[in-house]
């Protein structure tokens, strides 16, 4: 399969890098179902960022058919952590054919080793990282409500997607605390509510 590094360089858009590009990156994380997905619609509506999910850019992969595709069908459907450099791969290449510099990468890095393989490949430090912090109460509901027809929306696999999330991704978010990068945001309140402390985020920039 090759480094992370050779992996994600195949990436590369006219020879051009993500430095090269001068982008901008918000990292957005939180449990699954903490309502990341909407308030990113909104943050694209209002600051004019593109939106990448990692989620999207993944199943989007399966619908290929592609051996890829079918490697990372299994992973999601045992909640696991799919591959660094697969998602990287795929994110780096979005970045490179948008002609947008603003980006919202949602749900990634989802543990300690793909930030660490993300900053190496890409050269790039978020600006800030976007954390919305929801109670796995209030995400299960959400979850169990929303009628998407994804097969990875039953409740043994939502149990073991919010237990990586906090084995994996929390020790991510405290990294960049630790820098003073974490804006911490209560997704448990209503969606308008949750959008007015995203905006006071986002007009700091």
């Amino acid at each position: 399969m090759g480094t992370v590094v050779d992996q994600a360089k195949k990436s590369e858009v006219n020879g051009k890098s993500l430095a090269e590009k001068n982008v901008t990156v918000v990292f957005v994380l939180g449990g699954p179902g903490s309502g990341k997905g909407t308030q990113c619609t909104n943050i694209v509506e209002t600051f004019g960022f593109t939106h990448l999910s990692a989620g999207d850019l993944l199943r989007a992969e399966i619908k290929s058919g592609s051996e890829n595709g079918t490697m990372i069908q299994n992973m999601i459907k045992e909640g696991k952590i799919v591959p660094s450099e697969v998602t990287i791969k795929l994110l780096q290449k979005a970045m490179l054919e948008d002609a947008n510099n603003k980006f919202l990468i949602d749900g990634f890095p989802r543990n300690e080793e793909n930030r660490a393989a993300f900053e190496l490949v890409t050269g790039i430090s978020p600006a800030f990282v976007l954390f919305f912090d929801c109670p796995e109460a209030e995400m299960e509901r959400r979850l169990l409500g929303r009628n998407q027809g994804r097969e990875d929306d039953n409740i043994d696999t939502i149990r073991k997607r919010f237990k990586v999330f906090l084995e994996s991704s929390l020790p991510v978010i405290e990294y960049y605390d630790s820098l003073g990068k974490v804006r911490k945001i209560n997704a448990a309140k209503p969606v308008d509510e949750v959008f007015e402390d995203v905006k006071s985020v986002f007009t700091t920039i």
